[in-house]
């Protein structure tokens, strides 16, 4: 398998590339030579998938890996590409919403084939292929996360699903940042959610924005598309003064319980190696 990996945010790590290469031929190493696997499964293979970096993912213009047209080419460049079998996005920041407009109308069929990677502000561009049905998506770890503590366990288990895309829950879903998914609300990148439960997540926000976020979402055309909503992890929350008086799973059930909305328990998503993969199904 091929994995073309671009950047349409923020520039990444040149040390991710090798050091992920490594890891996930060593996995492949341990399993030919054992026959216990906690992390890989036998669907990997005798070989390991091969890594494709877009030198885009390299470059620099102040806060994005490269300006806007060649984070759109590299994009288009490798979803339009017959050789890779999937796209993963190297990491996420801030700059996707810049160029999914752009880059979506040049894909082709061979772009709605593929298998697509991210979260957090690759939300952007899971949002408008999820609108135009596009590929298959999910929300999950990214190549970067390999610098959390505790990454390797997260970009293996984001390989493992690119391996064998299977849904992680059942029936239909879809998962999102919950700012990111509140600032597409009203643009041409909303995606239509209908019969879907949404699952969102949240990381350094002040509990005041997550409450006026949920506000947003209950009150847009989302509420009555979705059939129930799920809670991530709202970490790094910073303290607010005075006290808000409220945790993040209060105010998620405050506003469905206003919008009608079945709230349907926590998932296990959010900012850190412990997020899981959610195929949008």
């Amino acid at each position: 398998m091929r994995i073309g990996i671009v950047a349409p945010s923020c520039q990444l790590d040149a040390t991710i590339p090798e050091r992920l290469t490594a890891l996930a031929q060593s996995q492949v190493h341990s399993q030919v030579h054992s026959q216990v696997h906690s992390q890989v499964h036998s669907h990997w293979g005798k070989e390991a998938p091969e890594l494709v970096f877009h030198p885009q993912c390299f470059l620099s213009e102040g806060h994005f890996a490269g300006p806007d047209r060649a984070r759109v080419d590299a994009f288009v460049d490798y979803a339009n590409d017959p050789a890779l079998d999937a796209i993963w996005f190297a990491r996420g920041g801030y700059g996707a919403c810049r160029v999914a407009e752009d880059a979506l109308p040049q894909l082709s069929e061979v772009a709605r084939r593929k298998l697509y990677l991210g979260y957090s502000d690759a939300g952007y561009v899971l949002a408008g292929l999820l609108r135009h049905g596009i590929g298959r998506l999910a929300h999950g770890p990214m190549p970067a996360c390999l610098n959390r503590a505790g990454g390797d366990a997260a970009v293996l288990r984001a390989l493992d699903w690119l391996l064998n895309p299977v849904s992680a829950t059942n029936g239909q879903c879809a998962a999102f940042n919950l700012t990111v998914l509140c600032q597409l609300i009203g643009t041409p990148l909303q995606p239509d959610l209908t019969g879907r439960v949404l699952i969102v997540e949240e990381v350094a926000e002040y509990m005041y924005r997550i409450d006026r976020c949920f506000y947003q979402l209950t009150a847009s055309a989302i509420a009555g598309q979705i059939t129930g909503l799920m809670l991530g992890r709202c970490s790094a929350v910073p303290d607010n003064d005075p006290a808000f008086g409220l945790d993040e799973e209060a105010v998620a059930k405050h506003w469905c319980q206003r919008a009608g909305i079945p709230y349907l328990g926590r998932a296990d998503i959010g900012h850190d190696a412990d997020n899981k993969v959610i195929a949008f199904g």
